[in-house]
C-alpha cells in the first residue's frame, strides 16, 4: 500500500512546489508592476525595466525597443539619470521594416530567437526568450524581450497569461510616461516657436540662483526684443510676424550652448539665460546674437524680404557676492529688462549691459 501511495505523494509535492514557484513568479511580476507604476520619471522607469527585472528574474538580459521616437521622448531618453548605465538594453528601431520584423505578428513569442530577432538582440542572442509586442490603442509603440542562457527558460509551451499581462502593463506606464511628459511640455513650451515659456525661465532662473549660490556658478541674464516688431505685423502681416519669431527663435538658439536657456517671454520678448559665465564672456555671446539676428532676412507672403534686428538687455552675477540671494531672480531680471530699455532708447540694435552696482 505504501509503494502505491509513494509515486502520489511525490506528485503532490512536485505540484505544490510547481504553484509556490509560480506564486513567487506572480508576486515578483506583481512588485515590477508596482514598482513601474510608481516610476517618477522615465530613468526609473527604465531602472526597473532593464535592471531590477533582470536581477529579480535571474535573466541574461533585457531589451526595450521603441517603434518610434520624436521629440519628446528624444529628450527623456537624452535627459533620463543612469541611462548610459543601462548596459544598452534601450534601443530604437532603425526603420518601419526593422521593426516589423521584430514585431512579427503582434503575437507574444516564445522559444529560440529567430534571425529576424537579430536586430532587437544583437550580437548576443539568448538560448530562449520571451519577446512581448507592446500595443496601445491599436498600435505599436515598443517590444520587450526577456532572455535567459537556459534554453529551457521559455519554452513554447509553457502559460503565457502572466506574461501577456506584464507587457501590457509596460505599454501602459511607457505611454502614461510619454503623455506626462508631453502635458509637462505644453504646460512650459511657447507652441509658435518651441521655446522654453517665461513660467519655465522663471522656475529655471530660481534654481540656476540656488545653484550658483551654493556651489559659486556665476550666470548672467539677456532680456531681448526684436525691434519694431509692431511695424512688421502692421506692414506685412501677422503671418510674417509669426514667421519672424520663429525665425529669430531658430538663430538665437544656435547661438547658445545646450546648457543655456532660451525663451519666449512675450510676445516680441525673449529672454536668455547663460551659466557659469563671466560677464565679458556673456557680452561676447549677446553681441554674437545680436550680430546673427541682423543677417536675417524673412520673406513674407509676398516674397519681399524683411530685415530684422534685436536690442539686447545684460545683467550678470555671481551669487555669492550677493547677502539677499532670495530676491536676486527678481533684481537680476530687472537690471536687465533696465538695460534693454536704454538699449532701445538708445537708437535699438545693440546691447547693453547693466552696472554691476544695480544688483547690490
Amino acid at each position: 500500500m505504501a509503494t502505491n501511495q509513494a509515486p502520489t505523494l511525490d506528485a503532490l509535492q512536485s505540484l505544490l512546489a510547481t504553484v509556490q514557484r509560480n506564486e513567487r513568479s506572480l508576486k515578483r511580476f506583481q512588485d515590477i508592476e508596482l514598482a513601474l507604476m510608481g516610476a517618477p520619471d522615465f530613468g526609473q522607469f527604465l531602472e526597473v525595466v532593464l535592471n531590477r527585472l533582470r536581477h529579480d528574474f535571474d535573466l541574461s538580459g533585457v531589451r526595450l525597443m521603441l517603434a518610434e521616437v520624436d521629440d519628446t521622448l528624444r529628450d527623456l531618453i537624452d535627459t533620463a539619470e543612469g541611462i548610459r548605465a543601462l548596459d544598452d538594453g534601450l534601443c530604437i528601431a532603425q526603420d518601419p521594416g526593422t521593426f516589423a520584423a521584430v514585431c512579427g505578428d503582434g503575437q507574444l513569442w516564445i522559444g529560440a530567437p529567430r534571425e529576424r530577432h537579430a536586430a532587437l538582440f544583437g550580437p548576443r542572442a539568448p538560448a530562449s526568450a520571451v519577446v512581448m509586442p507592446l500595443a496601445r490603442n491599436g498600435r505599436y509603440i515598443g517590444v520587450i524581450a526577456l532572455g535567459s542562457r537556459d534554453a529551457r527558460r521559455f519554452a513554447p509551451d509553457m502559460a503565457t497569461d502572466f506574461l501577456e499581462r506584464f507587457g501590457a502593463v509596460v505599454a501602459v506606464c511607457l505611454e502614461n510616461m510619454w503623455n506626462r511628459e508631453r502635458l509637462k511640455r505644453i504646460g512650459l513650451t511657447d507652441p509658435l516657436t518651441g521655446l522654453s515659456n517665461r513660467r519655465y525661465f522663471d522656475q529655471r532662473l530660481r534654481e540656476e540662483v540656488v545653484r550658483g549660490a551654493r556651489y559659486g556658478a556665476p550666470l548672467a541674464c539677456l532680456l531681448i526684443d526684436i525691434d519694431h516688431f509692431k511695424r512688421v505685423n502692421d506692414s506685412h502681416g501677422h503671418a510674417t510676424g509669426d514667421r519672424a519669431l520663429r525665425a529669430a527663435s531658430v538663430c538665437m538658439r544656435a547661438q547658445l550652448r545646450v546648457t543655456d536657456t532660451l525663451a519666449r517671454y512675450g510676445g516680441e520678448e525673449f529672454a536668455a539665460l547663460l551659466v557659469q559665465t563671466e560677464q565679458n564672456w556673456a557680452g561676447t555671446v549677446a553681441e554674437r546674437v545680436r550680430r546673427a539676428v541682423a543677417r536675417l532676412e524673412v520673406p513674407d507672403d509676398d516674397g519681399i524680404l524683411v530685415p530684422l534686428t534685436i536690442s539686447i538687455g545684460l545683467a550678470s552675477v555671481d551669487p555669492r557676492d550677493i547677502a539677499d540671494p532670495e530676491s536676486l531672480p527678481m533684481r537680476l531680471l530687472s537690471a536687465a529688462d533696465a538695460a534693454l530699455y536704454a538699449a532701445k532708447r538708445s537708437g535699438r540694435d545693440r546691447v547693453v549691459v547693466a552696472p554691476t552696482a544695480s544688483l547690490r
